[in-house]
């Protein structure tokens, strides 16, 4: 840790300088966002971005609020900054999410975003619910009464839709975790249960779950799946029994899955362009990146070993050329611009998933994430022939 014997002062502003990267970037994907939705003029300002022949500017307002609110919301909640210009820096966002919210969610705002109209609102909402049980503090409990209000009256408007019999119902599972834990009496314990037992009905084994019956080799294990059951799980521990026998499995196949994750990571900070939705880009990241932040790294992953293994990929998919535009906005693309192989739900406001790859911004800068010594992760070690474990390399 910072300060101990082996650590020396140069280490020590290194490993500041990365922290501050870190915030760096966040606060540049964040910035064109929450400033323009805390000023109520997102949908006036925001350029949409969509595939050929696609008109997604009903949905894409939610989608940014949404997917980029549930990647920093940990950092928002707050563990330590690294020193007072960050600690500024997180009130700042913090204040302005919470003006964003209430932007989105009341109806008489030029910002009202759609949470009623097709099915899409059901993901975005579902998002915007993950950030909320993330930083329950920051994201609720600090709200105003009547933005508490138009949030819950929102989040219940998606119940007029039923989800498709895949990773989509854990979206509707988790907008119910939320409302749980908002203390509203009418929360479903069925959408909850139903998508529990799904899942559990479509895990495949080594840590992976299908999206629905079937397996798609992609990173929806990462962007939805992995990370919502650990989060829904926990937001309603002591619910129910057969709730809380699952806890202990979901877990372990979360670390598992991370551990699978850190293997994908190239000696460069590339990894696969592997399915759908590649452009959420370092969002694919988001289930090691949450066993860091929650302390579940499997053992042959140390907190420095994922440190330095996620900067490499925020470096990689967010540095390149074209990937914003003039203005601060994301464009679609994996690697810079590259509108082509956007989806036909993909759009402006869906790329801010990529914010999901800073959930350790929630851990103290004193934590071992950040003061550990740097360490290569596992591309590095074995395509450098250096010495790295294969204990865990087959179990699941």
């Amino acid at each position: 840790m910072i300060g101990e014997k082996g650590t020396d002062s140069g280490e020590r502003v290194r490993l500041a300088e990365e922290r501050k990267y870190w915030v760096s970037e966040l606060c540049r994907v964040a910035e064109p966002v929450l400033r323009l939705l805390a000023a109520r003029e997102l949908k006036k300002t925001m350029p949409v971005q969509s595939a050929a022949g696609q008109d997604r500017s009903d949905v894409t307002h939610l989608e940014a609020l949404g997917r980029l609110l549930c990647g920093i919301a940990p950092w928002l909640e707050g563990s330590g900054g690294a020193d007072e210009a960050e600690e500024r820096l997180r009130q700042q966002y913090a204040e302005l999410s919470r003006a964003a919210i209430a932007a989105g969610c009341d109806p008489q705002s030029p910002d009202y975003m759609n949470f009623a109209e097709g099915f899409q609102p059901i993901v975005d909402t579902a998002f915007l619910a993950q950030a909320i049980l993330r930083a329950p503090s920051e994201l609720w409990d600090k709200l105003d009464a009547e933005v508490q209000k138009h949030v819950v009256q929102a989040f219940k408007l998606t119940r007029s839709r039923k989800p498709f019999a895949m990773n989509w119902l854990l979206f509707s599972a988790i907008i119910e975790a939320a409302l749980y834990r908002m203390g509203e009496s009418d929360w479903d314990p069925m959408r909850i249960d139903y998508a529990l037992k799904q899942h559990e009905q479509w895990y495949v084994g080594d840590g992976a779950y299908g999206d629905g019956p079937s397996f798609h080799f992609d990173y929806y294990n990462s962007f939805v799946i992995q990370p919502m059951l650990v989060d829904i799980i926990a937001a309603v521990r002591g619910c129910y029994e057969d709730w809380d026998a699952m806890q202990a499995s979901i877990k372990e196949r979360a670390k598992r899955w991370a551990e699978v994750q850190e293997r994908l990571i190239s000696p460069e900070g590339t990894f696969p362009p592997l399915g759908r939705s590649l452009a959420y880009r370092c969002g694919a990241m988001q289930s090691l990146a949450q066993s860091a932040l929650l302390g579940e790294l499997p053992g042959s992953v140390s907190p420095a070993q994922a440190r330095c293994a996620l900067t490499a990929v925020i470096r990689r998919s967010l540095s390149v050329p074209g990937t914003f535009t003039e203005d601060g906005w994301l464009t679609i693309g994996f690697c810079g611009s590259q509108p082509d192989i956007g989806e036909h739900y993909i759009s402006t406001g869906s790329l801010y998933l990529c914010a999901a790859v800073f959930l350790p911004l929630g851990l103290a800068a004193e934590h071992p994430f950040w003061s550990g010594e740097p360490e290569d992760w596992t591309a590095r070690k074995a395509w450098s022939g250096s010495a790295f474990s294969i204990d865990h390399a087959i179990k699941g």
